[in-house]
């Protein structure tokens, strides 16, 4: 799905119940904007990372992570923390 619009991803994830993993800011922003609850994202924010080093990443952070994923959660792994926000995410309106 290297070639596929954000918004088929999104669609194609929900449908299947699998998990995005990306190195791309928008899929946040689009559960956000959507109020969606599902599909889980994970956003990686490492400099450098080779796919093998994303390969070997992600089973080490899945028990972490695993239960708020089956639950609807957008996730953010960078080199210092992990940080987990469930679904849907709320957006503060006011001013």
């Amino acid at each position: 799905m290297s070639r596929a619009s954000d918004a088929a991803i999104i669609d194609w994830a929900t449908a299947e119940r699998r998990v995005v993993v990306t190195l791309d800011s928008d899929f946040h922003a689009h559960l956000a904007l959507g109020g969606l609850t599902f599909p889980s994202v994970i956003r990686v924010r490492q400099e450098g990372l080779s796919g093998n080093m994303l390969a070997s990443l992600l089973p080490r952070v899945w028990p972490q992570i695993a239960d708020a994923l089956a639950a609807g959660a957008a996730i953010t792994i960078t080199d210092r923390d992990l940080r987990i926000r469930k679904l849907p995410i709320r957006i503060n309106t006011r001013n």
